[in-house]
This record gives structure tokens, C-alpha cells and sequence, in this order.
């Protein structure tokens, strides 16, 4: 990518090491700059930095497995992917989860589905319709 400032998200991980790998493996996002407690991923859209939560305070936060869906947040992210159908297999394998076809919609040019990374983080993946 260019030197140009793109848009981006930080998200908090516990597993800073498996969160990332879910990221690069269900988005196909590259490792752009890696090390202690970051991980930055980039695709030509966007940034997306994984920041380590201290441990101090890590030691804190229980995660479930499977993680509990941690749906009463704010905020939702939303990433493009080729195929919803690859994003679920890959995401399953990764620790997370998307949501099944049956509750795929279509909206505005592109078919979504819900899901969770493997903290429980709330995400909707799109493909073009």
C-alpha cells in the first residue's frame, strides 16, 4: 500500500497471536508490521490493528469456548470477502464462527452474514451480490 493514510480499527484481542491469524486467514489480510503486544494487518481498503490487552489486565477476561458473542457493543465492524461460503469454513477453522446461509440477507449490492471472531467480537462479513 502507498504512504497514503487509509481508514482503519483497532480491536483489542486477549490472544493477540490467534486473533491476528483469524484476521489474516478469514480476511486474506497481510501482515504489515508485527511486534510486542501489535500486530498491523492491511488490505487495499483498510488497517486493521490488533493491540495485546495487558496482561494485568488480560488475566481478568475469561473466554469461553466457544466464545460467548459479545453482542451488546457498540460498535459492529463489517469487512469484504470474496465468498461468505469460504469466509464460514475458514472462520470456523480459525475459532471463530459465521452465522449459517439461512441467515444471509441481501442489502445495497452485497449479501452479508453476522458472526464472531475467537474473543466473541461481533463481525459482518460481505460479498457482492
Amino acid at each position: 500500500m502507498s504512504d497514503a493514510v487509509c481508514a482503519g480499527a483497532v480491536l483489542f484481542a486477549k490472544d493477540l497471536a490467534r486473533v491476528a491469524r483469524f484476521y489474516e486467514g478469514v480476511l486474506g489480510m497481510r501482515r504489515l508490521h508485527a511486534a510486542v503486544g501489535l500486530v498491523v494487518l492491511e488490505s487495499p481498503q483498510m488497517q486493521l490493528v490488533i493491540h495485546g490487552i495487558p496482561a494485568r489486565i488480560a488475566a481478568g477476561i475469561q473466554i469461553s469456548q466457544p466464545p460467548e458473542r459479545r453482542s451488546d457493543t457498540a460498535i459492529k465492524l463489517f469487512f469484504p470477502v470474496a465468498s461468505l461460503s469460504e469466509a464460514r469454513a475458514k472462520a470456523a477453522a480459525l475459532g471463530g464462527q459465521l452465522d449459517a446461509a439461512d441467515k444471509e440477507f441481501t442489502a445495497r449490492g452485497f449479501r452479508a452474514c453476522d458472526g464472531y471472531d475467537p474473543e466473541g467480537n461481533v463481525l459482518q462479513l460481505r460479498e457482492r451480490a
